[in-house]
């Protein structure tokens, strides 16, 4: 083979290796170059544990995993992945659509828990207060409920009370119409007996005023 040729293959073979050196180049600075300004808080998807990668592209080697539900701090985005930052505070690339913008339940859960502590307190709260409110009217109407039978019970002491007294004082006006009846009929007889009296002593006395006149005559 001519030596000519062998250059030739030589020099097409290192521009090739040129080549691809230069494109590996361009696409690992392509990320920082192309990288959107999008940062904020971001959790990792519910549905699984995610692969993290050192680059933007599935031809990158996988680096780790991240927990279904873990925080990362969103530093940029590029075609289909984001880079984080995760706990341990290294950066790595993930899958786009593997991150949420809202905390998964794994996040929620320690606030969900308080909540329901805190209303379970309120509750109890509210029923210890209704058991102490309830307690208290049902005092107040025994309460009342004993006076009102005080009450019904002296009411009926006064009636029996008041039916005695009617009956002694209907007792007491008959005797009274008695008694009245006797004292007339003793004024009655009374008057009865001095119009007999002076009757009687009007007869009598004239019949001696003459007796006396007539044996004064004789002497």
């Amino acid at each position: 083979m001519p030596l000519s040729h062998h250059f030739s293959s030589f020099f097409h073979g290192s521009r090739g290796v040129a080549t691809g050196v230069f494109a590996g180049v361009i696409i690992a600075v392509t990320p920082v170059a192309q990288a959107e300004e999008s940062t904020g808080a971001r959790w990792v998807s519910d549905n699984l544990s995610t692969y993290v990668r050192s680059g933007p592209t599935d031809g990158y080697r996988i680096v780790g995993t991240l927990k279904s539900g873990q925080k990362v701090e969103l530093l940029s985005t590029q075609g289909d992945y984001s880079q984080v930052r995760g706990e341990g505070g290294s950066n790595v690339w993930i899958p786009t659509s593997d991150l949420q913008e809202t905390p998964g339940p794994a996040e929620h859960v320690p606030q969900l828990t308080q909540q329901v502590t805190d209303l379970s307190g309120k509750l109890q709260t509210i029923d210890d207060s209704w058991k102490s409110r309830v307690q208290g009217m049902q005092e107040t109407l025994d309460s009342r409920k004993a006076l009102i039978d005080e009450l019904e019970a002296r009411s009926k002491a006064l009636s029996a009370e008041l039916s005695d007294a009617q009956s002694e004082l209907r007792t007491t006006q008959a005797r009274l119409g008695d008694e009245n009846k006797q004292v007339l009929m003793r004024y009655m007889v009374y008057g009865g007996s001095i119009a007999g009296a002076g009757l009687l002593a009007g007869l009598i006395l004239p019949a001696m005023t003459r007796g006396r006149k007539r044996n004064d005559r004789w002497f």
